[in-house]
């Protein structure tokens, strides 16, 4: 049900380019490219990432990324409400997440850095 096709469906490759558009005026002006990835569930939690892939020719400093998390949380285009919301209509009754929250920026590579993003199941 949550295989990598449907949740690229729920967060398309492009949002990358309307999030460093959004925020910087120029999407070519963004570092990365941002996925999400759906983890595992465990227990009462689904388990996902943000993936930060550095583009080529740019760099992905720490200190980009690790103000991430918070600016993901509120940001229109990132839009984790809605991401929540597909998630829960893929979940057709078996359950429903009406929380969620984002783990600190880490930094896997040089290339790549995640962002944990744990939705939590209502009981």
């Amino acid at each position: 049900m949550l295989d990598q096709k449907t949740i690229d469906n729920l967060f398309p490759s492009e949002r990358a380019d309307q999030f460093f558009e959004a925020l910087l005026g120029d999407a070519s002006e963004g570092a990365f490219d941002i996925s999400l990835k759906f983890l595992s569930q465990q227990e009462d939690n689904l388990l996902f990432e943000f993936r930060l892939k550095q583009r080529p020719g740019k760099c992905l400093a720490c200190n980009l990324t690790y103000g991430l998390p918070k600016v993901f949380s509120s940001h229109p285009v990132i839009d984790i409400s809605s991401i929540v919301e597909g998630i829960n209509q893929m979940l057709d009754g078996r359950g429903s997440c009406s929380k969620w929250g984002l783990g600190a920026t880490r930094e896997i590579s040089r290339e790549l850095h995640i962002i944990p993003l744990t939705l939590y199941m209502d009981k």
